[in-house]
């Protein structure tokens, strides 16, 4: 059944499955949903769903301490595996190569000019060293593997820059979230006159991000250089 699939989940060598609709146990597991009971096509539990075969109370007490069915189906659905359908996996695969590209672009810098790749062109270069990526793996898990394999053939470094930046008064209280937000504020100094000098610690890949959204704030009017 298309409409039907089922989340896996292993205790102590014993396997429970429970039957679930496929988009609705895809957005709860992705927390974008909290019903269960629109996402369970049964409260049934099975050791193997697809003969029909039921695990005993023994069994169900001893792995989940509990043997009501919603709770136990919640828990497998919570930190089982989800058997993801064709058009499922073929989707998360795709968001997760984006955010691993934009992860990639803001990070990482070309070493010899200290600015960030386009994402176009990291986007190619995982399509050329053959990247595979892993739906069920985080960004942060999968990236460093596949930067060193990017390496061979665009240049990619991870750095920090200091910027000194100066803010006039007006847009001082405005562009200080800002500066939270996109990097840490290793020195602040507010001034009699209103404004605020500050160093802020940054990726490289990030400053014309930084320099757009201050420009943004402040008109043009923020100072910012980087700090040697």
């Amino acid at each position: 059944m298309a409409d039907v699939t089922v989340v896996r989940y292993s205790y102590e060598g014993e396997k429970f499955e429970i039957m679930v609709k496929p988009d609705p146990a895809l957005d709860y597991k992705l927390g974008k949903k909290k019903d269960i009971s629109s996402v369970l096509v049964s409260d049934e539990i099975y050791t193997d769903s697809g003969k029909g075969t039921r695990p005993s109370s023994e069994k169900l007490l001893k792995a989940f301490k509990t043997e009501d069915q919603t709770e136990i189906a919640e828990i497998i659905l919570q930190k089982g595996e989800l058997n993801l359908t064709t058009d499922q996996r073929r989707k998360m695969i795709e968001d997760k190569r984006k955010q691993i590209v934009t992860f990639i672009a803001k990070t990482y810098v070309d070493p010899r000019t200290h600015l960030p790749h386009p994402p176009l062109r990291v986007e190619q270069a995982m399509k050329d060293a053959r990247i595979s990526i892993d739906p069920h793996k985080s960004v942060d898990d999968q990236v460093k593997e596949i930067v060193e394999k990017l390496r061979s053939i665009i240049a990619l470094k991870s750095e920090n820059l200091n910027l000194e930046i100066i803010i006039p008064a007006q847009y001082a209280s405005q562009s200080y979230a800002v500066l939270k937000s996109v990097g840490s504020l290793k020195k602040e100094e507010w001034q009699n006159n209103g404004s605020l000098k500050a160093i802020l610690e940054i990726p490289a890949a990030a400053r014309p991000n930084v320099i757009d959204r201050l420009g943004s704030i402040t008109k043009g009017s923020a100072t910012v250089e980087v700090m040697k």
